[in-house]
């Protein structure tokens, strides 16, 4: 009997994953559901890069951000909570060393980048390099 229910929870949670995470995206290519830190990457009003990466229950000084050519990485650990002579009935919250790499534009001023950390969600900021910035060209008359 508990082989037969725990193949039953085994086809559950299989069923479960495929639907909260389907195998692609129509226009964003392959779904990154269950990927640690989940990231929104835009480009602001001025420009600049900006990327948000939930890390929810991770200190700053858990996690280091490094910039290496053209990939950003995240990377760090998330520590696992353990009530004192609890046992867990369900644990769905990830934990453990954790690592994301996103290619970036070959165009900014890493130098420039600036990082905040507020309410379990880390911003950063990458302003586009002077040379690539747009400006505007006088024309004189001739």
């Amino acid at each position: 009997m508990s082989a037969l229910v725990n193949e039953l929870l085994r086809l559950q949670s299989a069923l479960d994953s495929s639907l909260r995470s389907p195998r692609s995206d129509f226009f964003f290519g392959p779904a990154t559901a269950g990927v640690f830190p989940p990231v929104n990457l835009f480009v602001d009003q001025q420009g600049d890069v900006v990327i948000r990466a939930e890390l929810p229950g991770v200190k700053p000084e858990d996690f280091n951000v490094t910039v290496e050519g053209r990939r950003l990485t995240i990377s760090g650990e998330r520590k696992a909570e353990t009530p004192e002579g609890l046992a867990y009935h369900r644990r769905e919250r990830p934990f453990g060393k954790f690592s994301r790499s996103i290619q970036l534009p070959d165009d900014l001023d890493v130098d420039q980048a600036g990082a905040t950390l507020s309410l379990g969600v880390m911003t950063l900021r990458l302003p586009r390099s002077a040379a690539a910035k747009a400006r505007q060209i006088t024309v004189q008359a001739a």
